[in-house]
């Protein structure tokens, strides 16, 4: 995956936005104002930090070693990925939408709602 793949997976989300909060390189994407995705798309080597369940985080990190705790956020609920070609695309664009059904999970049901999003547990 490069950096265009990576941007245009993150920006094809319901309701995804990029935004540069930290300074003009560095994309941070969010959905309804929450950060799900984080990378530095002109890095090299081109990571992603994303948030991730805790016990899935820890047993990724055993399985990739391009998967570590998150770059300066909690390791406890982020991954940071090297994109090195290692952690297979279509793992690394399961973690992408993972990351950001975690966050929307923890919005109000009118947000849900307005991205037309369905919880597992409701499907």
């Amino acid at each position: 995956m490069n950096a265009r793949e990576l941007k245009k997976l993150c920006l094809s989300l319901p309701g995804s936005r990029e935004e540069f909060p930290f300074d003009e390189g560095t994309s941070v994407f969010k959905v309804s104002g929450k950060m799900f995705a984080l990378s530095r798309l002109s890095g090299k080597p081109l990571s992603v930090s994303l948030k991730c369940d805790p016990e899935l985080a820890v047993r990724l990190r055993l399985d990739f070693p391009a998967i570590t705790g998150g770059y300066h956020l909690n390791k406890k609920h982020w991954n940071t990925v090297v994109l090195d070609g290692s952690v297979p695309a279509r793992l690394v664009g399961e973690m992408i939408e993972d990351s950001y059904d975690l966050v929307v999970a923890g919005l109000p049901r009118r947000e849900q709602e307005k991205l037309k999003w369905v919880a597992l547990s409701r499907e």
